[in-house]
């Protein structure tokens, strides 16, 4: 029996915080914008617009670095109340044309359309509906690709970009992944493409002609296995409505960096509040079970460690012999940190948390 053609859309809306505040604020218009956290309290970018990403400005990037690079950026503060109702706006259209849709951010979502006999069955023409309807309901552009698969449907929402479609058929994946280069597939960060370099691969039609053995020296053999099939352009995993949350944690950046004594002050702070939240957050979702407890260190020179115990108790105590451990490993002052807990999902019943 042949295989049911999948039709996959990946939606991405641009520059969404972003593009909200000029929306909302037509002086804006033109001008680069964007949304962070204030220079002098160590903020970074969340989100900027295409005319401050012309500059060099783009999330994560710390505020004080983007106002060196674009002097006459226009900083607006997060309002993230604002996204999450206009996020609202856009996933109900989405259920206009699936009840399949896979989450992955305010702004940002996979969409099963395999079955779905609007517009004839067409996922390019159900993609256009689609980002028509976002800009008719909520005034803001949108990203969508088409493939058989997630990987290459998030592929193709960015080969437009901004405002842009862009379908692979499946009669043409083959060609389309010769010239991809491997920075292009999911998990290939700074350390995997220095490696996968070293060996001259490039594109994924390097990856092609390496066999799993050899590639599997690079990286690992499962990670090797997974390479070489998205380098295939094969991707089997199913759209999932529901995903799993596998983790919950709230981190907080200083407006100057901690002696380390004056870390475990600073630290019950953010750990009284991720209590909190963790603790409503449980009573919606029991479903989810506390696995490990994390603890992670940003260090001033912008390194990182994060340390866990596998312990089913949030609890301080917990939280104050993880802060020691972490401190040990490097002697320089604080930036920020973080604290929280990483799930597993089972019927068992939870202890008493708090």
């Amino acid at each position: 029996m042949k295989d049911k053609l999948r039709k996959i859309i990946h939606v991405d809306m641009d520059c969404f915080f972003a593009a909200v505040e000029v929306r909302d604020q037509s002086e804006l218009q033109g001008k680069p914008v964007a949304v962070g956290g204030a220079a002098k309290r160590r903020g970074v970018i969340a989100a900027a617009n295409y005319e401050a990403r012309a500059f060099g400005v783009h999330s994560a990037l710390s505020t004080a670095v983007a106002l060196r690079r674009c002097p006459e950026l226009i900083l607006v503060r997060p309002n993230m109340n604002k996204y999450k109702e206009v996020s609202a706006e856009v996933f109900k259209i989405f259920r206009k044309y699936t009840q399949i849709i896979e989450a992955i951010s305010l702004d940002e979502a996979f969409l099963d359309v395999s079955d779905s006999p609007l517009h004839h069955g067409s996922g390019t023409l159900i993609a256009q509906s689609i980002k028509k309807d976002i800009f008719e309901h909520t005034g803001l552009n949108a990203s969508a690709g088409i493939a058989p698969n997630k990987f290459l449907a998030k592929i193709a929402s960015d080969w437009m970009k901004p405002d842009g479609i862009y379908t692979i058929p499946p009669e043409n994946v083959a060609k389309f992944v010769q010239q991809l280069p491997v920075k292009k597939i999911w998990g290939v960060g700074k350390e995997t493409l220095r490696e996968l370099r070293k060996f001259a691969l490039e594109t994924c039609a390097d990856l092609q002609k390496i066999s799993p053995d050899n590639l599997a020296k690079v990286i690992g053999t499962n990670r090797a296995e997974e390479l070489i099939a998205l380098a295939h352009g094969i991707d089997n995993r199913e759209v999932q409505s529901n995903r799993e949350r596998k983790s919950y944690t709230r981190e907080r950046t200083f407006d100057s960096d901690l002696s380390h004594s004056e870390c475990l002050e600073a630290l019950r702070t953010v750990f009284d509040e991720c209590k909190k939240k963790l603790h409503s957050y449980l009573k919606e979702k029991p479903q989810y079970k506390i696995k490990t407890s994390v603890l992670k260190v940003k260090f001033a020179d912008f390194t990182s460690t994060t340390v866990e115990c596998a312990d089913l108790n949030f609890n301080w105590e917990v939280m104050e012999a993880l802060l020691v451990k972490a401190l040990e490993r490097n002697q320089l002052r604080v930036r920020l940190l973080g604290c929280g807990v990483k799930f597993t999902k089972n019927d068992l019943a939870q202890p008493d948390l708090f």
